[in-house]
């Protein structure tokens, strides 16, 4: 299934879309982690098989992010091989954690922001797992790979010098407003198939920059979320961006970060398909 939040900031509307493309209210309150707790998923699904949710009008509708706010994102960084051979880092031998904040999170054609005073503001297609039960002490991936309520595009929207040349963390470089576009929608687990086999792909003004594939991840999907379950509870909601391929500004000749009036186009097979604006904060 494919679950999105529609409408205006603040007032999203959870829908599921059909077999035909319709937009179907599901009578949900939101699609955040009590939904997810509660067997969300496959009360939606039933009604879907059974025909009973309505269709709503769309036109005009804004998509917001397909989860509502979550407790955490927590992402991994370094962790395509392309990526870190062009940043000229050493692969890790264990994931890099970072925490990006919450309310980074917009819709998947929402404006993206650069910060005041930013000069190195970059781009990252990643894939995004959506944890749909509670994760702590994890002992084998099979139990990982089931605890995870779907999938989504994340653009990991980040500034390098905040990030990397500023000392300290690397979150205050990831969690300037705007730095989370999420969607179009959450696609459920069971329908994604193999998720270590998604082309993965992110233009800029028309121009084709990033090209990959997430099998060249360096810890894989299960791994990470058995991994990060006995350093923090992942908790229904949460969501996990899990490293971007190749092509980031800052590993590109010239280095062309983002300015205001770019466009940035990202797709991820299966996941559908992003446009963001750029405009200053």
């Amino acid at each position: 299934m494919k679950l999105l939040r529609v409408g205006p900031v603040g007032k999203e509307r959870p829908v599921v879309m059909d077999a035909a493309g319709n937009l179907r209210d599901i009578g949900e309150p939101e699609i955040d982690g009590a939904f997810l707790a509660s067997g969300g998923v496959a009360r939606v699904r039933d009604a879907l098989e059974n025909g009973t949710l309505p269709i709503i009008e769309t036109d005009g509708l804004r998509i917001g992010a397909p989860v509502a706010r979550p407790g955490k994102i927590v992402c991994i960084g370094l962790n395509y091989s392309d990526h870190a051979e062009e940043t000229g880092a050493t692969p890790p031998p264990e994931p890099v954690v970072f925490m990006k904040a919450a309310n980074t999170l917009v819709g998947p054609y929402d404006e993206v922001l650069v910060p005041r005073n930013s000069v190195k503001t970059d781009w990252e297609v990643e894939l995004a797992v959506v944890i749909g039960e509670t994760c702590r002490y994890l002992d084998s991936r099979e139990e990982a790979l089931a605890r995870i309520a779907g999938y989504a595009i994340s653009n990991d929207v980040s500034e390098r010098e905040f990030q990397l040349e500023r000392a300290g963390q690397w979150d205050k470089g990831k969690s300037c407003e705007t730095f989370n576009p999420m969607g179009p929608w959450l696609v459920t687990a069971d329908e994604i198939g193999d998720p270590q086999d998604l082309g993965m792909r992110l233009w800029v003004n028309g121009e084709l920059r990033q090209n990959g594939s997430s099998k060249n991840m360096i810890f894989d999907i299960a791994e990470i979320v058995r991994y990060l379950s006995w350093f923090m509870v992942l908790e229904p909601g949460d969501v996990i961006n899990t490293g971007t391929p190749a092509g980031v500004a800052m590993g590109l000749p010239g280095q062309p970060y983002l300015r205001a009036n770019d466009v940035m186009e990202l797709e991820i097979d299966g996941l559908g398909r992003q446009r963001q604006t750029v405009g200053q904060a």
